[in-house]
């Protein structure tokens, strides 16, 4: 079987298990749990574009997360409020007018576009600013990183614009249908799910393509591309703008399926998080980078049920372990396993398993997706 005819067989038996046996198999409580982590896979699917395609590390993901998450938060409580009135915590904090800025997201129209178009436009603002100047490595994780910090404290400065601390949160009619039930769980899920398929499928496109290919070239030699007559501020500006785009459908479909959205999910931590999910499954491979957003996060649900006080301890013991033995993440590891299988097969002495982290990440840099 062809490396193509793999790889659609997997995606159709992946499908087959998150759109068929997850919804026949998981009570609605479970099934609410798994669509959140769908919701951080897209977002990871967007960081493994930036990172693993164009070497772009962005520990600030949580602003575009925040910025699509409050976009549709927006216009639910606008909805739930109704024609004329204020949103409640709005009238606890004394707002008498709603603010102009609210105004547009009475439109759900508005809100779902502006939930993927302002992420995208604020990305490729910061980045045509950045990337002009060659900023990049860890002096652009760490600008990415106060954006982050900046924002969330912006957002708790805003209590009578944004919720403070506490958020957005009580939302009782998301598009006609109520959140707690059972069957609306269920939907939310099932929207989830095919919107992660979509931008798999998207980004794995746009990664085979000739940009794709001009993207990992700038992530491995910016400045011979740059000799070569190509501008590697625009190429790197426009992924980081798709990845800013996913975070924000990410966050957007967030709100719905969890009911929240606060500074706590947007500042560094939580983008932190992200990026390490995204190293535990895998950057040089989108499928590893979904992989990784389900893991840690499944992760991070079990080992606090388990263990309440040692929770954090495990995962992170997790990412120490993946990092020391699979370099290359989860799908690094799968790879060198399936490469070793087929020098056995045709009677080629595989390397050692002493070897095998080091196989294993230098043949994750040669994948532009899986």
């Amino acid at each position: 079987m062809t490396a193509r005819w793999r790889g659609a067989a997997l995606f159709t038996a992946v499908a087959l298990l998150v759109l068929v046996v997850a919804p026949a198999v998981l009570d609605p409580f479970r099934l609410g749990l798994l669509a959140k982590y769908l919701c951080f896979a897209i977002a990871a699917l967007g960081i493994g574009l930036a990172w693993g395609q164009g070497g772009m590390l962005t520990l600030g993901q949580g602003v575009f997360f925040g910025l699509g998450g409050y976009s549709m938060a927006m216009y639910l409580k606008l909805h739930d409020a109704g024609p004329g009135n204020l949103p409640d915590f709005m009238v606890w904090s004394g707002v008498e007018r709603l603010p102009l800025l609210w105004k547009p997201f009475a439109s759900p129209v508005f809100a779902i576009a502006a939930a993927v178009a302002v992420p995208a436009a604020a990305a490729a603002i910061l980045g045509l600013l950045v990337f002009r100047q060659r900023v990049r490595g860890a002096y652009f994780a760490i600008l990415s990183q106060a954006l982050a910090a900046a924002f969330v404290i912006w957002l708790v400065g805003q209590q009578g614009l944004t919720g403070g601390t506490n958020g957005l949160t009580h939302f009782y009619d998301v598009f006609g249908r109520d959140p707690e039930e059972d069957g609306s769980k269920r939907a939310f899920y099932f929207v989830v799910a095919l919107v992660l398929g979509a931008l798999y499928l998207l980004s794995r496109q746009l990664v085979k393509s000739r940009f794709g290919r001009l993207l990992v070239a700038v992530r491995d030699g910016e400045d011979r591309v740059r000799f070569l007559g190509y501008n590697p501020a625009t190429v790197k500006t426009v992924a980081f703008a798709a990845s800013a785009a996913m975070a924000g459908i990410a966050g957007a479909l967030y709100v719905p399926v969890v009911g929240i959205i606060s500074p706590s999910l947007l500042g560094v931590v939580p983008s932190i998080e992200l990026v390490v999910a995204v190293a535990i499954g895998g950057r040089f491979s989108l499928a590893g980078a979904v992989l990784g957003g389900v893991l840690l996060n499944w992760a991070h649900t079990t080992f606090s049920e388990q263990y309440p006080s040692g929770w954090v301890y495990l995962q992170g013991l997790m990412f120490i372990l993946v990092i020391m033995l699979a370099p290359g993440g989860v799908a690094g590891a799968v790879r060198w396993a399936g490469d070793a299988l087929t020098r056995l097969r045709a009677g080629t002495r595989p390397p050692s398993a002493s070897g095998s982290a080091v196989t294993a990440a230098a043949e994750g840099k040669e994948v532009a997706a899986s």
